[in-house]
């Protein structure tokens, strides 16, 4: 996964995890405004979370960000 999608999430997750708690749910389009403006960098979080992974439509913020700071 590139450097910048990788930032990207966990700031997403850290904003999401302080805004509405630990619990707090997240798909991989909360990474990326409602435009498709970067189609490649899309499939690249779609390909981590369903190919790699196998993770469910909705997992918790904390787990997303446990696995991409691991280097997972």
């Amino acid at each position: 996964m590139r450097d910048a999608l990788r930032q990207k999430i966990i700031a997403v997750c850290d904003n999401k995890i302080l805004v509405k708690g630990e619990t707090v749910g997240v798909s991989f389009y909360a990474f990326f405004a409602n435009k498709n403006d970067d189609p490649a960098l899309l499939m690249e979080a779609a390909t981590w979370w369903i190919q790699t992974h196998r993770l469910d439509h909705f997992e918790k913020a904390l787990k997303i960000k446990q696995l991409v700071t691991a280097g997972f």
